[in-house]
């Protein structure tokens, strides 16, 4: 019977494992710091443009679309490269098919952003 306390911790470590993942994926992955610098530039803008609560919702869902899209892809490419350790045509294509979802979630992020913040920026014009 396990008891309230080591239920707790697992549930402690389970998230330290995860908080792990996203500083590797950080610290091994240009395209993740790249993500991040961006998301640091937009959360600023969101302050100084005073997005709304809605609109503060829409970036914040692209954020976590694109850093999550990033976090399967880096899983993606490192379970293939290690279960691939030639180059294999098939490996290929998971990692070309894994990039490629990043870059719809970055489009369509980039594309909401431009919904929100261009009118914005046009009204400090």
């Amino acid at each position: 019977m396990q008891t309230k306390d080591s239920g707790f911790r697992k549930l402690l470590r389970s998230f330290g494992y995860a908080f792990s993942g996203l500083l590797e994926m950080i610290k091994s992955e240009q395209n993740a710091r790249i993500h991040l610098f961006v998301t640091l530039c937009v959360i600023i803008a969101g302050f100084l443009l005073k997005i709304t609560p809605n609109e503060w919702c829409i970036v914040l869902l692209c954020i976590a679309l694109v850093f999550s899209a990033e976090a399967f892809n880096t899983a993606i490419e490192r379970l293939t490269s290690h279960l691939f350790r030639e180059r294999h045509q098939t490996a290929k294509i998971v990692k070309d098919i894994s990039a490629g979802a990043v870059l719809i979630c970055a489009i369509i992020s980039v594309v909401c952003g431009i919904i929100i913040f261009f009118p914005k920026l046009l009204k400090l014009i």
